[in-house]
């Protein structure tokens, strides 16, 4: 059933990034805590609600700096402490030592690599390699565009290309042509804006039409991989008034050259400029971007997010992190550490047994899960050695 993926490039293990050691001060219900992590990995085990997600989340928190689940910073730190700390040390190149705080009072994040703060995030991004896999992905594919593009932003901010630069630069100059919109300051006040907004827009909308590119055909396969039929498919569809970028029209390459992206943005903006006006907002850019999961029935290819079933929306959903570990172990030539957050929890006994399958035959990384009981924790069997969780007290 693995043969889709197993011949493919991505699926090459290389070398191993291990988390040696985790700080925790004050992160949600974890209290002040250090916990040293077997080289392969470990199965946490806990009821609901004693703290076992909000470990990941603080793993995960020290590769991207922001929390898998959509809270903000200010939401992290234990009630009444003011601020939280995080500190990991990691094998793979050699030590690294990770670190991150934020404090709610300043509204001050602080990040250091090896005792040094840095002075742009963005330079320590990915140093873990992780990724996460949740039942809560399912909204990957049910939920808004929105939660796709931030999908996509932390995936491509971690690719060390300079997307976090340009999407966060784009976010600025919207914002300021946004607030000229507002304030009805005129043509000339808003549309001063706009080269700087095209020029960032464009850059953004190319990288990610090149990720999709590159990494939809792995989706296609993992999907076919994991259901063992069900045909399901990637695209991106910038929101620039063209075509759609994905596996089912290969004609559409609309995003691969960066500066006819430009041009076209620049057309936008001119056709939209009395929509703009009148709703006081930018309504063209890849702020709308969406990013599309379809199905192919009777020929047609339909919106998973629509006519999907259960099944297929969190096969695409599970696919998708499985491409995401794959982009990672490219880019690292690396085995990324995987972060289970009960992730089999909603599948059915077919498609569990081939994702763990798929799992255990792609690489040997460190595996570090969560489930609510012992029989639970089937991944590796009973090589993983098993701590338990209550309360946010991790019992070794």
């Amino acid at each position: 059933m693995l043969h889709h993926v197993r011949n493919l490039p991505f699926a090459v293990p290389f070398r191993f990034v291990i988390l040696r050691e985790l700080e925790l001060r004050h992160f949600r219900n974890l209290g002040i805590q250090e916990l040293r992590f077997p080289p392969e990995g470990v199965a946490v085990i806990g009821d609901n609600a004693q703290g076992k997600t909000n470990l990941l989340e603080a793993i995960y928190y020290l590769e991207s700096f922001r929390s898998f689940r959509g809270a903000g910073d200010g939401e992290l730190a234990a009630f009444p402490e003011d601020a939280f700390h995080l500190k990991g040390i990691v094998d793979g190149d050699g030590p690294a030592t990770v670190s991150a705080g934020f404090d709610r009072r300043r509204r001050k994040k602080k990040v250091s690599v090896d005792g040094s703060e840095t002075r742009r995030i963005s330079a320590a991004l990915g140093r873990l390699g992780a990724v996460v896999f949740s039942p809560s992905d399912v909204e990957l594919v049910t939920g808004g565009p929105q939660v796709r593009r931030r999908f996509l932003d932390i995936v491509l901010s971690l690719d060390g290309n300079g997307y976090v630069e340009s999407l966060s630069r784009y976010g600025r100059t919207l914002a300021q042509r946004n607030a000229a919109l507002r304030a009805n300051a005129g043509a000339q006040a808003v549309r001063a804006w706009d080269e700087e907004l095209v020029s960032h827009g464009a850059r953004v909308t190319h990288l990610r039409h090149e990720w999709i590119s590159t990494w939809s055909g792995a989706f296609a396969a993992y999907c076919a991989a994991i259901s063992g039929c069900d045909p399901v498919a990637l695209a991106y569809r910038p929101d620039l008034g063209r075509g759609r970028v994905g596996p089912e029209d290969r004609r559409a390459e609309f995003g691969a050259d960066e500066d006819e992206v430009g041009e076209r943005f620049r057309e936008r903006l001119r056709e939209s400029w009395e929509t703009d006006v009148r709703r006081g907002a930018t309504t063209v850019g890849p702020h709308r971007d969406e990013l599309l999961f379809t199905i192919t029935s009777q020929g047609r290819p339909l919106a998973a997010r629509t006519y999907g079933s259960g099944g297929q929306r969190r096969t695409a959903a599970l696919a998708l992190r499985l491409t995401e570990a794959a982009a990672i172990r490219r880019r690292r030539r690396a085995e990324p550490i995987l972060l289970l957050d009960d992730a089999f929890a909603e599948l059915d006994e077919g498609r569990s047994m081939r994702v763990m399958a798929m799992l255990r035959e792609e690489g040997a990384g460190q595996v570090i899960l969560t489930a609510p009981k012992e029989s639970d924790a089937r991944l590796r069997g009973p090589s993983l050695e098993r701590w338990r969780i209550r309360e946010g007290v991790v019992e070794a």
